[in-house]
């Protein structure tokens, strides 16, 4: 398995931009699909996207495509959640995630997650 650790959430205003990364740690981070989940108050924690290994596939929900984009470095150990456009109801914890080893993005997609981060706030105000 990964370690999972994010940074870049905060407070910023409805339409503004905000990056978040992920740092991983641990053997093979290629071979993981990668991806984010978010969790709102009092709300279940719901899937926001995932990349594939290569980074050449890509697979959001309705409600951020468009307006987020998922990017990885596999030489860096790294993944991104740009997020544009960014609206109240986009207010969460959001948390970086890891597949099992070997697994695909249908994985993340089914919420079948084999280490997660320790999540960051995003506060979007209107």
């Amino acid at each position: 398995q990964v370690q999972l650790v994010e940074s870049g959430g905060g407070l910023v205003q409805a339409g503004d931009s905000l990056r978040l990364s992920c740092a991983a740690s641990g053997r093979s981070f290629s071979t993981y699909a990668m991806g984010w989940f978010r969790q709102a108050p009092g709300k279940e924690r719901e899937f926001v996207g995932t990349i594939s290994w290569s980074g050449g596939g890509t697979y959001y929900a309705d409600s951020v495509k468009g307006r987020f984009t998922i990017s990885r470095d596999n030489a860096k150990n790294t993944v991104s959640l740009q997020m544009n456009s960014l609206k109240p109801e986009d207010t969460a914890v959001y948390y970086c995630a890891a597949s099992g080893a070997g697994q695909r993005m249908s994985a993340l997609i089914l919420g079948n997650v084999g280490s997660w981060g320790q999540g960051t706030q995003v506060t979007v105000s209107s």
